[in-house]
């Protein structure tokens, strides 16, 4: 039972990251329309095509959808909006690289060797994605049989 609910993506640690991560995205988007719409239009890449406010607005509403997918979604679909919050944050990372490429302060990252220093913390957003949805071990049990 332990095994099967582990395989799942639950146990404690696993749904206390996952609705941790929910929360933060939730946060994160609801900021992106409100609060911190100015900080975060400084991300969108210069090569974008879109208008920056509409990038910020997008990408705030999809950080909703996904953070609260991530807290409610029932367990046989967790594993899928695992890769789907991973492929966002896939998605965004050049909007931070561009931030480093470009100097262009935002969110208290004010030389480079800030935003230099932010750039791995993606993959560690990647990582914990898959890990509290169990899409990873997921993955990996399919890959087996």
């Amino acid at each position: 039972m332990a095994e099967q609910q582990a395989r799942r993506g639950g146990g404690l640690a696993r749904t206390v990251g996952r609705v941790g991560l929910g929360a933060v995205l939730a946060f994160a988007g609801t900021s992106h329309l409100t609060f911190a719409r100015e900080e975060f239009r400084a991300q969108v890449p210069p090569w974008v095509p879109l208008d920056e406010d509409l990038v910020v607005l997008g990408s705030g509403v999809v950080e909703i959808a996904l953070g609260t997918a991530l807290a409610v979604a029932p367990a046989r679909h967790r594993a899928k909006v695992g890769w789907a919050a991973a492929a966002f944050f896939v998605a965004i990372f050049p909007g931070n690289v561009s931030q480093y490429l470009t100097h262009t302060d935002a969110f208290g990252l004010d030389t480079d060797a800030k935003r230099l220093a932010r750039l791995p913390g993606q993959g560690l957003l990647v990582a914990w994605s898959l890990w509290s949805t169990g899409a990873w071990r997921a993955w990996r049990g399919r890959r087996r049989t």
